[in-house]
């Protein structure tokens, strides 16, 4: 492994614990905010993977549109992120990017390719659905529909940092939902008892 690649993983390993503890968070704006962290970091590092293997990927251009995203949903008074312009205009941005990924980028237009590509886009709709909603375990929830299209994608583009980080991060999502969600629930229950 050459340094290039060996940093290009480095990066990705630090862009997985930020995504991995943001499901930890309690609060949703934190949740967000260190997955934006994880968002610049992914995207430098499918950037890197890019120019190793040269050919464009689709992770560095939605994790660019992640960033955006993860400023707008962690500042959402300011932003009036409820507005559903906000949530149209991702999912475009995430159709743009798949789009110009074959048309202007130069990734080879292959059925596997297509397919590939796309699972990052679901992935990125799954999210950012869930951001704009208005509770924490939303986010949570829509990890069942992220990780898995991120866990393929990363997989099938040698990002390790990214499948581990999915890995954890589905791991993370099912620990959240426990301490955080289905706890708080029961808690809720008996009060009301």
């Amino acid at each position: 492994m050459t340094a290039f690649n060996l940093i290009t993983q480095i990066i990705g390993i630090a862009a997985m614990l930020f995504n991995v503890l943001s499901f930890q968070q309690k609060e949703q704006r934190r949740l967000i905010f260190m997955q934006l962290f994880g968002s610049l970091l992914f995207a430098v590092q499918f950037l890197m993977l890019s120019i190793a293997a040269g050919e464009f990927m689709m992770g560095c251009a939605l994790n660019i549109c992640g960033i955006v995203r993860g400023y707008v949903y962690s500042h959402k008074e300011q932003c009036r992120a409820e507005h559903p312009a906000w949530l149209i205009g991702f999912i475009a941005a995430y159709l743009t990017s798949y789009v110009l990924t074959f048309t202007v980028f130069g990734t080879t237009p292959t059925a596997a390719n297509f397919i590939i590509e796309f699972l990052p886009v679901i992935a990125m709709t799954a999210t950012t659905i869930s951001f704009s909603m208005k509770e924490a375990r939303h986010v949570r929830l829509l990890g069942f529909i992220n990780s898995p299209a991120w866990l393929c994608y990363n997989l099938l583009r040698a990002s390790i940092g990214g499948a581990l980080g999915e890995i954890f991060g589905l791991g993370s999502v099912i620990i959240g939902i426990i301490r955080m969600d289905i706890k708080k629930e029961k808690n809720h229950h008996q009060t009301n008892a």
